[in-house]
């Protein structure tokens, strides 16, 4: 073990109690030894037990068959969530606006990322409703179990598999971590199956025996797994293991524009292989917290001056660390208007 990951100890075991995730990059996380004695299999555990009695304190944000639907399937799907006067309003304010974009490159996909905070929700009412409306907020925060504000963007995401790069890894089946966490799409336009659709696995937002013993598993080896992803948390499900966790087919969401889908990503989940071309526009959430925490609110986030910040305030650290190594995930793309292609 190098000096400084000794010097780090303390950090590294601090980060236990957190939603830290990495198996490469924290050696008692990542530890064979530790976890051949429980250690990925108890956070997991605990983590569930932990966002279920959270959970149970925000169930009047949602309706009885939201809930039902969650607890069975690991995600809400609601579909007409506008009137078609606010749903043509939207689509006008969001196709004649010119907006600062950030683009992030994946293989032969192209995610752009349009921060939605105070400032810019001002001038669209119409966007603005749907951001802070109780279908997009409430639906989130039942699902990641915390009263917390979520980030939010504008989300484009365009593919070409025609191109010679490689392969979205988004297309690949995977857990974003080991707990409960929540994200929406509200998508604007008709999905068509042919353009990769978001696909989701039903009931793997929980632990069963067989997902206990495949994540006990994975834990042992997942330090030094050749798949980044999966080496810092994020575990990829080889799609002939399907059958080996009794999961039932996967469920791809080709649905019609003004359709809201909220999913539990620590549940299987994909962006289906895109079969042309496509771009695909929605509003993104995504909440994420500390998972062991007993309380469902707190959260600083919801605070005057930071809340609806977290988009702009993350696209900042990316410019910051371009400006500084001269690459980053996200790229700053310009002022654009959705329909505009890529320059990444």
């Amino acid at each position: 073990m190098r000096t400084a990951d000794i010097l780090k100890m303390p950090l590294f075991a601090a980060e236990l109690a957190t939603g830290a995730k990495s198996f490469c990059d924290n050696p008692i996380i990542g530890s064979r030894q530790l976890n051949e004695a429980g250690l990925h299999v108890k956070r997991i555990k605990l983590a569930e037990k932990m966002a279920d009695s959270r959970r149970r304190r925000l169930k009047h944000l949602v309706c009885e068959t939201d809930r039902t639907a969650y607890e069975r399937d690991g995600f809400i799907a609601k579909r007409n969530v506008l009137s078609d006067e606010d749903l043509a309003g939207l689509r006008q304010e969001i196709e004649t606006t010119r907006f600062d974009a950030w683009d992030m490159r994946q293989g032969n996909a192209v995610t752009r990322f349009i921060p939605l905070p105070p400032k810019v929700l001002k001038n669209l009412p119409h966007l603005r409703s749907l951001v802070w409306g109780k279908p997009f907020q409430n639906g989130l925060r039942y699902v990641a179990s915390t009263n917390g504000d979520p980030l939010v963007y504008l989300h484009i995401v365009m593919t070409n598999p025609e191109g010679k790069r490689k392969a979205d890894p988004q297309t690949a089946f995977h857990s974003d971590t080991f707990h409960q966490t929540a994200k929406s799409w509200f998508f604007l336009y008709d999905i068509d199956d042919a353009e990769g659709p978001f696909t989701y696995i039903p009931g793997s937002h929980r632990l069963t025996e067989e997902r206990l013993a495949w994540e006990y598993e994975q834990s042992l080896t997942a330090s030094h797994d050749k798949n980044r992803l999966h080496a810092r948390g994020s575990f990829r499900l080889p799609a002939n293991q399907l059958g080996r966790l009794k999961y039932p087919e996967p469920v791809r969401f080709a649905v019609p524009g003004n359709t809201l889908i909220v999913a539990d990503t620590h549940g299987f989940h994909a962006r289906a292989v895109s079969d042309k071309s496509s771009v695909r526009v929605g509003i993104y959430g995504s909440l994420r917290r500390n998972p062991f925490l007993p309380w469902a609110g707190l959260d600083p986030f919801n605070l005057p001056g930071l809340k609806g910040q977290q988009a702009r305030l993350f696209v900042a650290l990316k410019d910051r660390e371009y400006r500084r190594k001269g690459k980053a995930s996200h790229r700053y793309a310009g002022k654009i208007v959705v329909t505009e292609p890529s320059k990444f």
